[in-house]
């Protein structure tokens, strides 16, 4: 009896070491690390990290990697692991002739550690959504998508696709339909919307618990914007109007130029508001903006390239060849409309950025939240996908940010957006697995960001060799 007593106890040892093996058996371990803490700046070398699919459940020393079980090791001896890139402004659009030609961007977006991206309207939402699901399933490799699905502007707007509101019923039915489809945020934009339907779209989307962001009409001040809901700026125009001490007056003129022959637009009101620029009126503002937690998308690489199109050559760019051709021709509306401007308009155009870039560091000490975000897409000229993300993070240093708050402006700043940022933007136990490998210190030098080693997305780990396996798939 007492033999067969410890026998049982025996096999139950056995099934209970195996049921532990077989549990914590991870798809892939990672040693030797060095971890950057996007959030404190801080690093922690010889560092394990234990992956389970999407997630992380263990960071540990080095020294016990014996006692983790796994698919596959990587040894990143010498190599510095962050978040993935968050680009919080991207499009994917051009009618149903280039849905193909878009999704061969996604590798692009990949290739330069780019695990997640903010999709800020377009004309090809249902395509859009699919390859979201798919990317989710493992089925396609891109970068997880978050989508505003169309946009919402006014009657004959600009972009093909939009939700095109004038009165309270249509904006209720025009946020009706992006619940339904799940949307992840409100996209208004300010081609032909009115003041009141802007403000009627806030206010609603408000009382839904629906976030919002876009481009903002002229013939709205900003704190009226932001006292309705508005939670994020694309771009720094918006911005940059309500730090003029004559905020009011110019959008009375604006206002009241709406429906004659010469209306205001925003380029027309841009050296009024350059002029009036007042340092105090801005500084209320941030501080304004910072309690509000605010967000903006500042976009200077794309305002960067378009100044600069009539200096530069871009038929020899190393990542023309992995854009469409059908993508390419679509540049040409802004490249012959930047060419046309006077060389007196050109020279502003630098000036006036140079003086919006430079707020950057105030609006950051002020507490407002500053996402790193490229524009790409079609009919955004040489703004490449991956890439022109990596730019905008290094201007976000030229402007006087440092590299750790660089970075965080592409990692945990869009997921605090979002409001996922208790899984996803920071690395940690329970935390996404979406991470980039560097070959250097990007705390020492931002410039780090374009050695990536590994990039490993949804679960699965693509090496420099996969990653330009994909590039070569795409290239034309």
């Amino acid at each position: 009896m007492q033999r067969i007593f410890l026998t049982l106890i025996a096999f139950c040892v056995t099934c209970t070491c195996f049921s532990q093996t077989q549990k914590n058996k991870y798809s892939l371990v990672l040693e030797n690390a060095s971890i950057v803490n996007v959030t404190t700046g801080k690093i922690t070398y010889k560092r394990l990290l234990a992956i389970s699919g999407d997630t992380i459940k263990v960071i540990a020393d080095t020294k016990k990697v014996r006692q983790y079980k796994a698919d596959r090791y990587i040894d990143l001896a010498n190599k510095y692991v962050l978040p993935g890139f968050w680009d919080m402004h991207v499009h994917f659009r051009g009618g149903d002739g280039l849905i193909q030609a878009n999704k061969d961007l996604l590798p692009l977006f990949l290739s330069y550690g780019i695990t997640t991206v903010r999709e800020c309207g377009g004309d090809m939402t249902p395509s859009v959504m699919n390859w979201s699901k798919q990317i989710t399933e493992g089925t396609l490799a891109g970068p997880r998508i978050f989508t505003s699905g169309p946009k919402i502007d006014g009657p004959k707007s600009t972009w093909a696709g939009s939700l095109e509101v004038e009165t309270p019923e249509q904006v209720t039915k025009a946020l009706d339909s992006l619940q339904k489809i799940d949307a992840d945020f409100v996209k208004i934009y300010e081609s032909k919307i009115s003041r009141e339907a802007f403000l009627e779209t806030i206010t609603q989307a408000e009382k839904r618990g629906m976030k919002t962001s876009g481009h903002m009409p002229y013939t709205v001040k900003l704190k009226e914007a932001v006292d309705r809901g508005l939670d994020a700026s694309e771009h720094l125009f918006y911005i940059f109007k309500a730090c003029s001490a004559k905020e009011d007056s110019i959008t009375n003129a604006v206002i009241q130029s709406e429906h004659t022959a010469k209306p205001i637009g925003l380029f027309a009101a841009l050296p009024s508001l350059y002029d009036t620029y007042d340092a105090k009126t801005a500084d209320r503002l941030f501080k304004y903006l910072g309690r509000k937690r605010f967000s903006i998308v500042p976009t200077l690489f794309i305002s960067k390239t378009l100044g600069e199109i009539k200096e530069r050559d871009h038929s020899t760019d190393k990542l023309i060849p992995y854009i469409e051709p059908k993508i390419q021709t679509t540049y040409a509306g802004r490249v012959n409309s930047a060419k046309r401007q006077s060389n007196e308009f050109t020279a502003f155009s630098k000036k006036y950025a140079l003086k919006a870039n430079s707020l950057i560091p105030q609006m950051h000490l002020r507490g407002i939240n500053i996402m790193a975000g490229s524009d790409c897409g079609a009919y955004n000229p040489y703004v490449y996908p991956g890439e022109s993300l990596h730019e905008e993070v290094k201007l976000l240093v030229a402007t006087g940010l440092t590299p750790l708050q660089a970075l965080q402006s592409a990692t945990i700043n869009g997921a605090k957006f979002m409001g996922v940022n208790d899984f996803y933007g920071s690395l940690g136990k329970e935390k996404s697995s979406d991470l980039i490998v560097l070959d250097t210190n990007p705390l020492n030098n931002i410039q780090a960001i374009d050695q990536i080693n590994m990039v490993v997305s949804n679960g699965r780990a693509y090496s420099r060799t996969e990653l330009d396996k994909l590039l070569n798939s795409i290239k034309h």
